[in-house]
């Protein structure tokens, strides 16, 4: 069931139809490579190169400044990835997290059941049905071949911690940052002398071994994920998880994604975590269909009930206007830097007719963009010019991320940051020796403006300031 108003799943387009277009770029274009590529790979971890790990710092701190910088109810943490092994016990990750796994009996591959072509829209009530394979007549999509009945699969990585391979020393891989929020509830609540509601937001690493990742960065084994815990009265939790839903829909808006290619879905009753008194997704239009961007979920009070029954400490927040005692719902909200990375890459993809040419353009926010700006010169055989070049590059420098290209003929250097994202292009030409002017073109309309070059950095600066209130004012 949707919140957003019906829609035909097919009805809205994917900013392109092959996700293999995109695939190409990162790969080409140095955002995206396979990880450990010489040795032939190792299926669903990636590694982001010199153009992605920009694209992804700058998503996440787009998200930092919206959660944390921007608000004074929100501080950070940055928890570990190990934690105590009760704490998955207590949050019931070690008994219930898992997925449903079916098991090929000739090819012995396996798949979660709910990707299976024909299983797609199955609930999650008939997801656990041990007949379904059979009263469905599903096979292996590879060769055909008979399907298991679905079994659970628990998706945490297991290791051991010290010398001793033994069983009282295992310790798990975090699959979520959440935890680590709700465990040092009282620690961050008290040095921050905050009141609530007030949240506890993250930004880290965590693992899942899913039996069916794919769909290139969308679902991997190691990911990193943006998560904001929202401490609330009982009381206050329906109405605190209607305001933030809108708000985390409208973040993505903001930063241009395409507002058509958005929904939310709410979580049918059956399908509910076993936390989760209300969850709706933030889903987008992928070429492989709608998916999951962001979660937000009124968890209730289970997660630090779970903790203080397991732990034995008190987790009751006192609220000293009223002098009551009790402990608190929990209002989440719960994203992927990696799926956000890549919704914004490739929601911005561009292509059009440019002079009889195709142009391949990443229309994103000039603050997500890797580069601001290249500085190029029109002539790299003229030392003037390369010199002029570097300097106003080392200068904007100091501000923002920019680079110097000399590699190919100004149309191709154009093409080149367009491709890539770069928003604004600086030419220095034979003229700028003579007027001390440079020329600052603008990569979505293509417009040039002749710049005195001491009012470069401050023309730039300018407009990314424009883009930065069109946000606020969005």
């Amino acid at each position: 069931m949707t919140t957003s108003p019906e829609l035909d799943p097919n009805a809205v387009a994917p900013s392109m139809a092959n996700l293999e277009t995109i695939v190409s770029l990162s790969k080409r274009r140095g955002f995206v490579f396979p990880s450990s590529e010489i040795y032939g790979g190792i299926n669903a971890v990636w590694d982001y190169g010199p153009l992605g790990v920009e694209l992804k710092n700058n998503v996440k701190r787009a998200w930092w400044k919206s959660m944390i910088q921007e608000r004074d109810d929100v501080v950070g943490l940055d928890a570990g990835i190990l934690m105590h092994p009760n704490v998955w016990v207590a949050s019931g990750h070690v008994g219930s997290f898992s997925d449903p796994l079916v098991e090929c009996g000739s090819c012995r591959r396996r798949f979660r059941l709910d990707e299976l072509p024909g299983a797609e829209d199955l609930s999650a009530t008939e997801l656990r049905d041990d007949t379904i394979v059979a009263r469905m007549g599903l096979r292996c999509p590879v060769d055909q071949g008979p399907l298991s009945a679905p079994r659970r699969f628990n998706l945490m990585f297991k290791t051991y911690m010290g010398p001793v391979e033994e069983e009282a020393n295992i310790v798990y891989l975090r699959p979520e940052t959440a935890q680590g929020s709700y465990v040092n509830f009282k620690n961050a609540q008290q040095s921050s002398r905050k009141k609530l509601p007030f949240g506890i937001a993250q930004i880290g690493k965590s693992f899942r071994n899913e039996i069916s990742p794919g769909n290139f960065v969308f679902r991997m084994r190691e990911f990193e994920q943006m998560e904001m815990q929202y401490f609330v009265r009982p009381e206050e939790a329906a109405d605190q998880f209607e305001t933030w839903l809108p708000r985390r829909l409208a973040w993505y808006k903001a930063y241009g994604v395409t507002p058509s290619r958005l929904r939310l879905r709410e979580h049918a009753p059956d399908e509910l975590a076993h936390y989760a008194k209300k969850a709706v997704d933030v889903e987008y239009r992928f070429p492989f269909g709608w998916k999951e961007l962001e979660g937000v979920h009124n968890r209730g009070n289970f997660d630090l009930s779970r903790h203080s029954e397991m732990s034995g400490e008190n987790l009751e927040y006192f609220d000293p206007a009223t002098n009551e005692k009790f402990i608190p719902f929990i209002v989440e909200a719960a994203a992927g830097a990696d799926r956000a990375a890549f919704t914004f890459l490739i929601d911005s993809y561009r292509e059009e007719e440019v002079r009889g040419e195709t142009r391949v353009s990443l229309a994103l926010h000039p603050d997500l963009a890797p580069y601001k700006v290249a500085v190029l010169p029109l002539l790299k055989k003229r030392p003037e010019i390369v010199q002029l070049c570097h300097a106003i590059k080392d200068d904007l420098k100091r501000d923002m991320m920019a680079v110097y290209d000399d590699t190919a003929a100004i149309g191709k250097l154009y093409r080149r940051q367009d491709e890539i994202g770069t928003p604004f292009c600086v030419t220095v030409d034979v003229d700028s020796l003579e007027d001390g002017a440079v020329t600052l073109r603008d990569r979505d309309t293509m417009t040039q403006e002749r710049i005195p070059v001491e009012g470069i950095k401050r023309a730039i600066q300018d407009r990314m300031e424009a883009a930065r209130r069109a946000i606020a004012g969005g």
